[in-house]
């Protein structure tokens, strides 16, 4: 139906008759010439009818998202009218002939628009991604995973799949759950990630595996998450972590340059889990950000001002400080912001010294005395302009507090050193250890411990496991471990986690059989697509870079779901719907 697409034609089309096709972006009259700007995959070009064309009549009836082809002549732009901002600025088409393939009605939004609320754009998404921005975003991603199975199945990974109606297992959220009719009472779950299945390839001698798969979780939902959501999926037989990460590495890399022209280091910098939570708050730093928390415990053990004294002598809490340069401009009205903001975290309020021009200034310095105050300040490494923030607690809710005010003071005060940041983040505890003593995993219960069997059981609440993530910018983009593949240590992992033996068997009876058949050492990692497209394309949300994504509340606005289903649909699959009562 075309010979050339809007957005390729320029200075070497002109005196050409061409035929174009796509949507009208705006429509101009201008007395009594119409012009229209005709936008197609490719870009914009401006089509001009003049009042003699046979179609004028017909010209006058269209609006915008109307879908036209349209048959004229490529000229150049008169003097002083070309549009350096579009790739076809210097030329237009005078149009000899306008089809209407299809009318629009009105549209709820104007499609260039930055101004529409989220909740319309996602109503109407078959809208929305017209627009050049998401177009883009979206393009991006597909490059992204070309690049992804490219690099794949030169290093002779194999594209396997894996089911999507399966059995429940533990992976740290909730299951969405599938009613079987043919096994009244009985349920499927959709798979968290395909972790279990992929372990199974591996004891099947396939040695090398990789899906790009769809995976569901029924959690809370924010900017970066959602209730369905897609993931580079890798496992492969006979690598260690070291060179499985010095793998994911490289493709990594080789995407940043192939994809957006970026050059990421050659080799990515390391940090330990105790290491990032001590000098970040979080277990994925933000490093292009130059401020670390400094630790104040031994400093705070004397000190008479007991909101810095209990904390400090009580070891499952902390004190510590973190130093903003050039934060002493902070007002007392954007102090009280941030101690709201830290409270989100659990933290009862946040303490600060600034070292103004005059000297330390502070409601604390009189509890502190000038020699801790000194003491403060030599080991923040402040100076003059700086201010000094504290938090003291429980050892989590100060690294939550204080690490997240660190990358929000970051954003507010334009802190960052660097456009890109990548960090290797190892040595996760194998185990969460809860108030009553029990044990949960970190990451899933088929990661391996760095230590036997024995030794785990006697120190499952210290012991290292063999896990890695990778963190761009502050965000895991990806993350892994070398398996369990022996059957005695994922016995051991499981009876720690409280699993009992009849337990572990109904649950994950198909794996223990399989690890007792020949299973090789194995490891993987998973990328989180959506949200490495969303740092790559610089979205604020990893619905801007999915095609039909959920709101926050995981409903799709577009087709309205979910929704209820006939009573005979429930009868067939024997499912009672009981609503909680209303208050």
């Amino acid at each position: 139906m075309r010979t050339h697409y809007c957005g390729e034609l320029n200075k070497d089309n002109i005196g050409q008759t061409v035929e174009i096709c796509g949507w009208v972006n705006r429509r101009r009259d201008h007395g009594g010439v119409i012009f229209l700007d005709m936008r197609d995959k490719r870009g914009i070009a401006q089509v001009v009818i003049n009042p003699d064309n046979a179609d004028f009549i017909l010209a006058e009836s269209i609006r915008n998202e109307f879908v036209l082809k349209i048959t004229g002549q490529v000229i150049a732009r008169g003097e002083g009218l070309v549009n350096p901002k579009l790739a076809t600025g210097e030329i237009e088409i005078v149009a000899n002939n306008i089809e209407i393939l299809n009318a629009s009605k009105p549209v709820p939004f104007q499609i260039d628009s930055t101004d529409t609320s989220e909740e319309v754009r996602l109503k109407y998404r078959y809208l929305d991604l017209r627009r050049d921005e998401m177009q883009q975003r979206l393009r991006l991603r597909s490059k992204v995973t070309h690049f992804m199975r490219e690099f794949m199945d030169s290093n002779d990974f194999l594209d396997i799949e894996t089911p999507f109606l399966t059995k429940a297992t533990p992976e740290g959220a909730r299951d969405y759950l599938v009613p079987s009719r043919t096994h009244p009472g009985d349920f499927f779950a959709l798979p968290q990630s395909p972790q279990l299945f992929k372990q199974l390839l591996m004891m099947s001698g396939f040695e090398r595996y990789y899906q790009i798969v769809k995976c569901f979780r029924d959690e809370d939902l924010r900017a970066d998450r959602q209730p369905e959501f897609t993931q580079l999926d890798v496992e492969t037989s006979f690598m260690d972590e070291n060179e499985i990460m010095a793998m994911m590495e490289e493709m990594t890399r080789g995407m940043f340059k192939s994809v957006i022209n970026v050059d990421l280091p050659n080799e990515f910098p390391t940090i330990t889990y105790a290491d990032a939570m001590s000098l970040y708050g979080v277990d994925r730093p933000d490093m292009r950000i130059p401020m670390q928390i400094t630790d104040m415990d031994k400093l705070m053990q004397s000190v008479d001002f007991k909101v810095f004294s209990g904390p400090a002598n009580d070891a499952k809490s902390r004190v510590a400080a973190l130093k903003v340069p050039g934060g002493a401009t902070i007002s007392r009205k954007n102090i009280d912001k941030y101690t709201k903001y830290v409270s989100i975290y659990g933290a009862k309020g946040l303490a600060y010294i600034k070292l103004n021009e005059d000297g330390p200034a502070s409601p604390i310095l009189k509890f502190l005395g000038d020699e801790v105050t000194a003491k403060v300040i030599e080991m923040t490494g402040a100076q003059t302009g700086d201010i000094i923030f504290f938090g003291a607690d429980k050892t989590k809710i100060v690294n939550e507090a204080l690490g997240n005010l660190r990358e929000q003071l970051a954003k507010d005060l334009d802190l960052f050193e660097s456009e890109w940041a990548p960090i290797w983040v190892v040595d996760f505890p194998m185990f969460d250890v809860e108030d009553d003593g029990s044990l949960n995993a970190i990451h899933h219960p088929f990661t391996a411990p760095s230590v036997d069997a024995n030794t785990l059981e006697t120190t499952a609440d210290s012991a290292l496991s063999r896990a890695y993530d990778l963190v761009i910018n502050g965000s895991e983009v990806g993350g892994g471990s070398i398996r369990i593949h022996q059957v005695e240590i994922q016995q051991t992992v499981l009876k720690l986690l409280g699993i009992s033996d009849d337990e572990a068997q109904d649950k994950f009876g198909f794996l223990l059989d399989a690890l007792e058949y020949g299973c090789p050492p194995h490891g993987g990692m998973a990328f989180g697509l959506d949200r490495l497209v969303m740092i790559m394309t610089g979205a604020d949300s990893i619905r801007e870079v999915i095609a039909f994504p959920k709101t926050q509340t995981a409903a799709c606005l577009l087709t309205a779901a979910p929704a209820g289903v006939p009573r005979k649909v429930l009868r067939e699959l024997s499912v009672k719907v009981s609503l909680p009562e209303k208050d």
